[in-house]
């Protein structure tokens, strides 16, 4: 509506991505002032909830954080209450995990691409009207999303919230031949991965940069998924790395009177994780399949310093960790050897222990404080889209800023736009608590 010179568009919320949120711009002429992120779910309280319980219950009830993502929760909880307790697992059940967390990868990395992001750039409303242009375009993603539930519901005991992770390892170790089946549904994923990369490489990518630091997980042998050391890429090209005990001297959190999730920064700095901080920090240790891949894509080959800062190309990066997913299940599957047991003893101690892991959207952090008896005293939880805000607002205000540089914006073309460029962060919103309904400021 207008009122005395200004605009102010209100759109209800954002579709297309997990959880409910609000954007307010405050535009000048052409200058975008403002943009505020506006978390306004209620807090989830799941640290408050952790505090008093047994060491053994955090992978379990962090599990229910996230329905699409529960994997990277339950990991993380598991390696921190590890560390706590002094105890590494065997590479067996180290492998077991890495395989679990792949099928978290496919389905969620599938999700996202075909129902949630292909959309915007094929001018459609949703997944049904995608069905309706694209029915084999969408059948093939939910081909790839039921392949990597399989291995959730193998491995985890279910596709959502799995019951077979425990701390240790797992309550139970499948048969080998269990896995021949799922070996052959992951090779004609494989299959359908490659279509999805040759797919999205020919989607028409806007002009676009983030300049926020890249922050992932680096491991020396392998790209990171369930373990590895927090480093950062500043856009000047320089790396730093620091253990992964100091992480809360350098990711501070606040609150913002316009959010209930809190913000983070990065030794004061906005950061960025997920995809396209993965790619740029360790894409060079790809599987030569994926390499191939995102060379096809047009990503060029992260072993000769490329990077991708284009947030509208993110999908790219998102369906090339697809076929890295396929690629590294089927090598685990491969060379798999069922472990003596399935878990390691975690006797309780007192200490602190800290865990991450790389969820689909982006580095996921978990710190737990244990007494003697293995009681939980405190718990940290420090989400990727609570991390990634400041670096979506700053995104948010530039690209609007200069689509506005360029001609006026209606308000439905502005708010396009904006929804848009927040799906390319695949944001997380429900996790982030502890978007879109938009306002537009014009004076």
């Amino acid at each position: 509506m207008t009122h005395r010179g200004s605009r102010v568009l209100r759109v209800g919320s954002l579709s297309r991505v997990e959880g409910e949120g609000a954007l307010h711009l405050k535009v000048r002429g052409t200058a975008v002032e403002e943009a505020r992120l506006r978390i306004y779910e209620p807090p989830r309280f799941f640290e408050a909830f952790l505090r008093g319980r047994a060491h053994t219950e955090p992978p379990d009830i962090t599990a229910r954080v996230c329905g699409i993502c529960p994997v990277a929760y339950q990991l993380s909880a598991c390696a921190a209450i590890e560390d706590a307790c002094g105890v590494t697992v065997d590479r067996s059940v180290r492998d077991l995990r890495r395989l679990l967390y792949c099928g978290e990868w496919i389905e969620s990395q599938a999700l996202h691409i075909y129902l949630l992001h292909a959309p915007d750039f094929l001018g459609r409303d949703g997944a049904v009207d995608l069905a309706r242009t694209h029915r084999a375009h969408v059948e093939r993603g939910l081909r790839l999303k039921q392949a990597g539930n399989a291995i959730l519901e193998l491995l985890g005991g279910r596709a959502i919230h799995p019951v077979n992770v425990r701390v240790g390892g797992f309550h139970r170790a499948p048969d080998p031949t269990a896995l021949r089946p799922l070996a052959e549904q992951l090779r004609r994923a494989a299959d359908d991965a490659w279509e999805t990369v040759r797919w999205v490489a020919g989607f028409d990518f806007p002009d676009a940069r983030i300049d926020a630091d890249l922050f992932a997980l680096a491991a020396p042998d392998t790209y990171a998924v369930e373990g590895g050391v927090p480093t950062v890429l500043r856009p000047d090209g320089t790396t730093t790395a620091f253990p992964l005990s100091t992480f809360s001297d350098h990711v501070r959190e606040e609150h913002l009177p316009h959010s209930t999730a809190l913000h983070s920064r990065l030794d004061g700095r906005r950061h960025l994780t997920g995809p396209l901080a993965r790619f740029a920090v360790s894409g060079r240790r790809l599987s030569p399949t994926a390499l191939q891949a995102a060379r096809e894509a047009g990503l060029g080959d992260p072993r000769e310093g490329v990077e991708c800062r284009n947030p509208f190309r993110s999908i790219l990066v998102r369906a090339v960790e697809v076929v890295y997913a396929v690629d590294e299940a089927l090598r685990i599957i491969d060379g798999y050897e069922r472990p003596a047991r399935a878990f390691a003893d975690v006797p309780p101690r007192a200490g602190v222990g800290h865990g991450a892991t790389e969820a689909p959207r982006g580095l996921l952090y978990h710190r737990y404080a244990l007494d003697a008896d293995g009681t939980v005293t405190d718990a940290v939880l420090v989400p990727p889209t609570a991390q990634n805000q400041g670096a979506i607002e700053e995104d948010l205000r530039r690209l609007a800023e200069a689509a506005l540089a360029e001609g006026a914006l209606d308000d439905h073309a502005l708010t396009h736009l904006c929804e848009r460029a927040i799906r390319n962060h695949d944001p997380c919103i429900s996790c982030a608590t502890h978007f879109l309904d938009l306002t537009v400021d014009r004076g």
